[in-house]
This record gives structure tokens, sequence and C-alpha cells, in this order.
């Protein structure tokens, strides 16, 4: 199986193109064994280049765990870079099936360089079943939880997948590994959910941390990013256009007049190889 290793700030993936490898089996333990850091080539989730009937092309991507979630911001630019480079589909403004729907990416480059990549990351659904999360019907706007016998205010947000964002005065200074788990796996989340910590600096940035479910602490995540930037709108704590300070980059999140939000940033090639 010939791969291609790729990230998007910090956030590392496995490509594989099965136009020209045919993937049979069980991909779930496929993904477990190659994400494997001791053992495997060591990656965030196993990406693949699929066709697709309702899109230019399709990305399915499978979690460490072997679970496969509906989408990942940070994949889908490297997956968009990846394609246009090596002529898979050669356009600027690419659509793309994913579990989540068809996701845009638009290439922006120098020459035939693609230097960022600005995708339409849809609109977010914010009625709580939509996310999904037990209890009445409505929006999750700072939100009591209870969670390790104490109390986290929640503003829920689906990018296509859930997210849980929580507020914070310092996002270095929590538990993450307590806290994270506890409320990817919380009842009232029936589908588990991704988990955001977020410190307010200003009206245009904001300092993330994030726990994903499935993953556990990865240095970003590009749907996290976005559901932060609606949070953070929704608690009327920054402009419509942000930028997420993460541990491997930033992230610009514009939720847009036209109620899409557009997440801008990089997806770069580490190396290639076969397994």
């Amino acid at each position: 199986m010939k791969f291609t290793k790729m990230q998007g700030l910090g956030n590392d993936f496995v490509l594989v193109n099965t136009l020209e490898c045919d993937l049979a089996g069980d991909l779930a333990e496929l993904s477990r064994k190659v994400c494997d850091r001791h053992f495997g080539i060591g990656a965030d989730g196993l990406v693949l280049i699929v066709p697709s009937r309702e899109a230019d092309i399709r990305m399915r991507i499978f979690n460490p765990d072997g679970s496969e979630p509906e989408m990942c911001g940070n994949a889908i630019r490297c997956f968009a870079r990846y394609v246009y480079e090596h002529n898979i589909v050669r356009k600027k403004v690419i659509t793309v099936e994913t579990l989540a729907g068809i996701i845009v990416p638009e290439l922006i480059l120098e020459g035939e360089t693609v230097t960022s990549v600005r995708v339409d990351m849809g609109e977010p659904r914010l009625d709580r079943g939509q996310i999904p999360m037990e209890g009445p019907e409505g929006r999750v706007v700072d939100e009591p939880v209870s969670v390790n016998e104490e109390t986290c205010r929640v503003t829920c947000v689906s990018m296509g997948n859930p997210h849980c964002v929580t507020f914070v005065s310092d996002v270095n200074n929590i538990p993450l590994a307590q806290i994270g788990p506890a409320l990817e796996c919380h009842p009232v989340f029936p589908r588990k959910t991704n988990v955001e910590f977020v410190q307010i600096i200003n009206k245009q940035e904001v300092n993330m941390r994030v726990w994903e479910r499935g993953a556990g602490e990865t240095l970003a995540c590009g749907t996290g990013a976005c559901a932060t930037g609606v949070a953070c709108i929704l608690n009327n704590f920054t402009d419509r256009k942000v930028t997420v300070h993460l541990a491997g980059g930033d992230l610009v999140i514009e939720w847009a007049d036209n109620n899409h939000v557009y997440m801008t940033g990089p997806g770069e090639y580490v190396f290639t190889g076969e397994y």
C-alpha cells in the first residue's frame, strides 16, 4: 500500500489513493494499525481518496481507534491539496463528498503551488437534536453539564460532527486528559463528542486546546476551530472573523453573513512511503 503522510497544523494523516490501490478487508482495523505511532506509520487518522457519484471526489477518514467520523477540517485541506497537485481533480474549487455532506475547499495558489486552502464548511447545526445531544429542543449556549463532580458550562455546535465548547480563563491550566474524555463520553452525547477548551484573548483572537473524539488530544482540529468560532459569536465574545491559535498553528475562521463557516489554513506534505 503506497501512502503519503500529510499534516495540517500538526494534525497528521496517512493518505491513500484508492483509485490506484483498492483496499479490501477491515478498514477500521487497518486504521488502528496504520495510525499506531510505535508499530505503524503513526497518524491522527487514515484518509482515503475515493471516487464519488455526487461530487468531484470523496473523502473517507478513520480515527486511530477505528471509528469513522463524519468530517475532519485539517484532513480535508490536506486532501484538497493532494488531489489537485496529483491531477486527480484539477480545479481550484473542489466539491468533496463526506459523511457530513458536500464540503467545498478552495485552493489558494502561488503559481502552481498550493499555499493554503479556504474551505466552505457549510452551515453550523445549532439545534440540540442536530448535534446530537439529549435534552429539550433549542440551542445549547452556556449550559451547565456535570463532569467529574464539577460543572462545566458548554456551548454545543455541529459542523457535521459534534462539538462541545467550554470557555476557560487559561487553556494551559486545565486537566485536559481528565475532563476531555469525560465530556467526550458523557451520556448526554449519544454519539460522543469532540471537546474544545477556549480562552478569549480579544475580539479577533482565541486560544484553543482540543480533545478529539476517537483520537484524544491533538495539535489542531479544523472542525473544532470552526465550532469554536461559532460558539464565540453565540456567546458575544468575538467578531465574526477570528484567528484560532492551536498548538500546531493558526486557523482563520469566519462565520459569514450567508451563515456558512469558512476555514483557512495550510496542508503540508511530510513524506511518502510503502506500507
